[in-house]
């Protein structure tokens, strides 16, 4: 019988405890900096219309008011794919907390990859499909889109599997914004270099001198940057909680 009352209470524990973290980080007021807004100033994704696994059409409406994060694949890829897929699965699996949160694939073959081969895709990676889109279109929409994403999608002859395209995972904010997290920090006034953002430089001891360098989008195939990206998912997350200062990134 302790036995049953211990697992129980250590499940409800592993239930909670994330809930509350997230509700303190969300409403409390914390000294953090937000993500960089890549691009221009007013660039946004463009509106999209793409069928789905399901031959449902997905438009940008369906992101309204949700953080998601895109990429580039095909079911037939020898390389890459099922590397990202699955590692946009983990990304899935560890922010279950967050309603808000989507993932939106686009084919780069659209002529083979029909929706019923991106759903057998999709089962084959076992991701969660109530909150994960792998899409199809016309060819030249898809290649098109992918550069508001600032990656690249072609065809090439010579690419393993015969496309061409990034290795990159992208996130994107409530308003359509590319958002990243920075590689490093370096002080305005003393020229250092520093891997974590901190309100004072530690060398001069001055306020307010760091300034971020973005890294723009995330290797989908690195674990290590995987770890990062999931840290400023949680830190974008916050930022429609609590204010902050913004960092702009022109790429």
């Amino acid at each position: 019988m302790q036995n049953f009352i211990k697992k129980w209470g250590l499940l409800i524990l592993l239930l909670i405890v994330p809930y509350i973290i997230y509700t303190y980080i969300s409403k409390g007021q914390h000294s953090f900096i937000k993500l960089a807004v890549i691009g221009e100033e007013d660039h946004k994704i463009p509106p999209f219309s793409f069928l789905n696994q399901d031959s449902i059409m997905i438009t940008n409406e369906d992101y309204k008011d949700d953080i998601y994060i895109a990429n580039f694949i095909f079911t037939t890829c020898p390389t890459i794919c099922p590397t990202m897929t699955i590692n946009m699965r983990y990304i899935q699996n560890k922010l279950k907390i967050y309603p808000n949160l989507k993932f939106l694939s686009h084919t780069v073959n659209p002529e083979y990859d029909t929706p019923r081969r991106l759903k057998k895709y999709a089962q084959k990676m076992r991701v969660d499909e109530s909150n994960f889109n792998f899409v199809t279109g016309d060819k030249s929409e898809i290649y098109d889109i992918a550069k508001s994403y600032f990656v690249n999608a072609s065809e090439d002859t010579l690419a393993p599997g015969g496309f061409l395209h990034s290795e990159y995972l992208v996130i994107i904010d409530k308003e359509g914004r590319v958002r990243s997290g920075y590689s490093n920090f370096m002080c305005s006034t003393c020229q250092k270099t520093y891997k974590k953002y901190s309100l004072t430089c530690p060398a001069t001891g001055e306020k307010n001198t760091l300034k971020g360098n973005p890294v723009g989008s995330y290797d989908g195939t690195k674990d290590f940057v995987i770890k990062d990206m999931i840290k400023d998912i949680k830190t974008l997350m916050a930022e429609y909680h609590v204010d902050a200062t913004v960092e702009r990134d022109e790429k």
